[in-house]
């Protein structure tokens, strides 16, 4: 019988591949995920937290959809994978710096991609805008605020990297949507709705008619965000297989929603 922890769904390799820019994520590493033929694909997905209780940084608290998740996985070449892997440096590679590895090599991977296709945010502002769902919720836009002050309210963690580094993509994102109103698309408005909308679904899974909502959250924040970007994804992919570009802009525009609080929580 397989190990469900390493069953990955085909939305989660391609976002780890396309995030590679088929180099190895360990920070002094130079090695190429591909072969010398440019075709092999030589990379090793390997788990921050271990996929079973014999292996380096095991977390019996994970479940195995979270162990397989996009977030506890990161590609490295085969040496950097055994390194990690050798229980005898477990203490040397830990949970906290292999994530610090992962975020920096896919921020460096994707900050690259949008400056060399400034069209990227534009794209996949057009592919959100094609999902299907509910609608009813308000979509008011207010100004942004003190995003460290949200932040600090939803207890973020882990995303509270991602936030600070693409927030000053708002400015950028703002002049997107002018010209889509200008134009009398309602892109802007749709987007923002199908956001607040997968949130609102996200936290009544956590919350559950519990009456401790803000407890709920703050506690949930990461893998509430993680859960929506999860679901986003999952729902372009299969609408629109061949987008890629989804995966390198979307953080971005989560980002952007989070600042006009359509994600999590706004602070009194």
């Amino acid at each position: 019988m397989g190990n469900k922890a390493r069953e990955y769904t085909r939305t989660t390799l391609k976002r780890l591949f396309l995030l590679s820019c088929n180099q190895c994520a360990a920070p002094d590493c130079k090695k190429s995920l591909e072969a010398r033929d440019e075709k092999t694909i030589i990379a090793k997905i390997c788990h921050i937290e271990a996929a079973s209780p014999d292996g380096p940084r095991f977390n019996p608290n994970m479940t195995d959809d979270q162990r397989r998740d996009f977030d506890n996985l990161i590609l490295l070449c085969d040496e950097c994978h055994s390194i990690i892997d050798n229980k005898d440096n477990e203490s040397k590679y830990t949970v906290d710096l292999l994530k610090k590895w992962k975020r920096d090599h896919e921020n460096k991977c994707r900050i690259g991609k949008l400056l060399n296709n400034p069209t990227l945010l534009n794209q996949a502002i057009n592919a959100i805008s094609t999902i299907e769902l509910e609608e009813g919720f308000n979509n008011t836009s207010p100004n942004p605020f003190d995003i460290e002050k949200k932040i600090e309210y939803n207890s973020i963690k882990e995303y509270r990297y991602i936030i600070e580094e693409y927030s000053k993509y708002y400015g950028k994102l703002n002049v997107l949507y002018g010209e889509l109103e200008k134009q009398g698309s309602f892109k802007k408005e749709k987007l923002l709705r199908i956001i607040q909308n997968l949130y609102l679904k996200t936290k009544g899974k956590f919350v559950n008619g519990q009456t401790n909502e803000l407890e709920i959250v703050q506690n949930n924040a990461d893998k509430i965000i993680n859960d929506i970007e999860n679901e986003l994804l999952e729902l372009i992919d299969k609408q629109q297989s061949n987008n890629d570009d989804i995966y390198i802009a979307l953080p971005i525009i989560l980002t952007d929603a989070f600042m006009r609080c359509k994600i999590l929580e706004k602070p009194n």
